[in-house]
């Protein structure tokens, strides 16, 4: 394993979360890994695929992805090939004559292709040795991008039942982990869950108050950076587009109303040229592997905390500091509603997508911090994180504890089975005929709360949702129930405060803004660093890749850290394995020899 992962990916050592999967791989067990964005998920099939013999088959949603993978891979030495519906049919004679004689070592394909009739009887003929699922909630009608055609996977154990699959997501909260765990393995399966966490991403939420002021004010913050902005609507999408490139950024929009050439056109400027925002609906991004995005923007509120913690997640996969900051209103509320109940799909699944969307309003309205909140989500842990808006700038709370036991009080008198928004009809003692019906307007919780509205105490029950005070069910129908911090709350052995109905505001959230990508490099190694940028991007340009394909940026600070003047040194920097050291090598060291005028 170790011997694989210097000599092809140069590296030293497994990130955390890596070697116990590969393991399990390696004595033919299935494994389902959830892991975060830039946690180096393909490494946990792509090692096994590259020990002993045999043919891996990788499943992955789309072509573009897969054409970038196999060409990552290709610079790197392994003999990859991907079949889709873009090549010629000689091009797939091609494919298929290098995957017969043992050449291939790992085979893409979208889950269409795979499931076929043809191609599953074909591969049958093969030493098939892995199977690889990426992006795997994409099988669950409980993930945030259900895809009806990745359903058809879960029969892929009756055809071959003595191949290990490996499937590998990194958005899959805990009801969408039990699905796949029983559609796709039947529960035969090694589940490993690394963290939610990208801690390098600062996250931050602001009230929506004219969202092109405030898109403009975001991005003038981060000049000379490659981002992500993403709208509810195809119309918003080309106005911020145009916006932006009025304001003198490099800008391009991405929807489904565009042709499809237009689309793969902007998207490979975008992954392949530096400095570039794209602003986009939910049709882009899913597989985008650019690792140097330093932010994404949401002009609108997304569909859940699943799709959200999806969309930005896209940022900051070189480990670099990166910004998630998302403009939240009202109306986004009322329209994602519309959407839910919109959607033909039957009740149990529009009820779950309803909580799912009052989780991510909570996670807006978190007085606490939003990294504790959404890893709670996940069920995983934190410690405040110093680096969202709020633990920056602390906000003043409203002392709320007589509001809290208010609302725990009338959650108790009603059985702990009833929804946020009866609840607040019994505090404002609304006189409706629900509540007359079960009594609900005789209870000595009535009319309590008539201090406050109806929307602050909305607020107020999703902020006691965010500090855990109460249970929201999300699998089920969305009945409020008192946890045990809730009861202390209730006997008087905890206090809580919330934060007040937000008014319109024209200050930054961040007032204490995190640091970008800080490299503290002299003005010698400021140059060295330039020269190997300016060669890695002529070098990306004759192959046709992006530029990080040849190198990432952590590689060239390396170079310029470690200075290494022959090839045997060369081979000890970061992500320089056998191929590349052949490849490039010499080329870079030159470029290093000429800055110490020694060439």
């Amino acid at each position: 394993m170790l011997k694989v992962l210097k000599q092809v990916f140069g590296f030293d050592r497994f990130r955390a979360g890596q070697e116990e999967p590969i393991s399990t791989l390696l004595n033919g067990n299935n494994v389902f890994c959830v892991m975060p964005t830039g946690a180096g998920k393909s490494l946990i099939f792509q090692i096994p695929a590259l020990i002993g013999h045999g043919l891996t088959i990788v499943v992955s949603p789309l072509i573009a992805l897969m054409q970038d993978q196999v060409s990552a891979l290709k610079l790197l030495g392994v003999e990859a090939e991907v079949l889709n519906s873009t090549l010629t049919p000689e091009q797939n004679d091609e494919v298929w004559g290098k995957v017969r004689c043992g050449q291939t070592r790992l085979l893409y394909l979208a889950p269409e292709r795979l499931m076929s009739g043809g191609t599953l009887q074909t591969l049958k003929n093969f030493d098939i040795k892995l199977i690889a699922i990426d992006e795997a909630h994409c099988i669950s009608q409980w993930g945030p991008s259900f895809r009806p055609e990745y359903e058809k996977l879960t029969d892929l154990k009756q055809h071959f039942p003595n191949i290990p699959i490996a499937a590998l997501t990194a958005s899959a909260d805990e009801a969408t982990r039990n699905d796949i765990a029983l559609k796709l393995f039947d529960g035969d399966v090694t589940t490993y869950v690394s963290g939610f966490d990208r801690p390098n991403i600062t996250l931050s939420v602001e009230p929506k108050a004219g969202w092109k002021r405030q898109l403009v004010s975001f991005v003038n913050q981060h000049k000379d950076c490659s981002g992500i902005v993403y709208c509810l609507s195809r119309k918003k999408t080309q106005e911020a587009a145009q916006l932006l490139c009025d304001e003198g950024f490099t800008a391009l929009a991405y929807h489904a109303g565009m042709s499809k050439e237009a689309r793969q056109e902007n998207q490979a400027r975008f992954v392949k040229d530096q400095n570039i925002i794209m602003t986009a609906t939910v049709a882009f991004g899913m597989g985008i592997d650019k690792p140097d995005v330093r932010f994404v923007f949401h002009t609108d509120l997304p569909s859940s905390m699943e799709a959200y913690y999806q969309e930005f997640g896209r940022a900051g996969r070189d480990g670099e500091p990166a910004f998630a900051h998302m403009l939240f209103g009202l109306d986004d509320l009322r329209t994602r509603r519309q959407f839910i109940e919109q959607d033909a799909r039957e009740d149990v699944l529009k009820r779950r997508e309803h909580k799912r969307l009052d989780s991510l309003v909570a996670y807006c309205e978190a007085p606490t911090c939003r990294r504790q909140f959404l890893l709670a989500y996940f069920s995983d842990k934190s410690e405040p994180c110093n680096n969202c808006d709020v633990c920056l700038n602390p906000i003043d709370l409203v002392e709320g504890t007589r509001e809290g036991q208010m609302a725990l009080s009338a959650i108790a008198r009603t059985g702990q089975r009833f929804g946020p928004a009866h609840i607040v009809d019994i505090l404002v003692g609304a006189n409706t005929a629900r509540l007359r019906e079960l009594g609900h307007d005789k209870l000595p919780t009535w009319g309590v709360g008539t201090a406050h509205n109806k929307q602050q105490w909305r607020s107020i029950m999703r902020q006691l949702v965010a500090a855990q005070f109460i249970h929201l069910d999300i699998a089920e129908y969305g009945g409020l129930s008192i946890t045990q911090s809730g009861r202390d709350l209730l006997k008087g052995d905890a206090s809580f405060s919330f934060r007040p109905m937000p008014k319109s505001s024209k200050t930054d959230p961040l007032r204490k803004r995190p640091a970008m990508v800080d490299v503290n490099f002299d003005e010698a190694q400021t140059a060295l660093y330039k020269s190997l940028q300016e060669k890695r991007a002529e070098l990306a340009s004759e192959k046709g890749v992006p530029a990080y394909f040849i190198f990432n940026d952590k590689t060239l600070r390396d170079m310029v850290a470690k200075h290494p003047t022959t090839l045997d040194q060369f081979s000890d920097v970061h992500g320089v394995g056998a191929a590349k050291l052949e490849q490039f090598g010499a080329t870079f060291i030159s470029i290093i020899n000429a800055s110490q005028g020694t060439e």
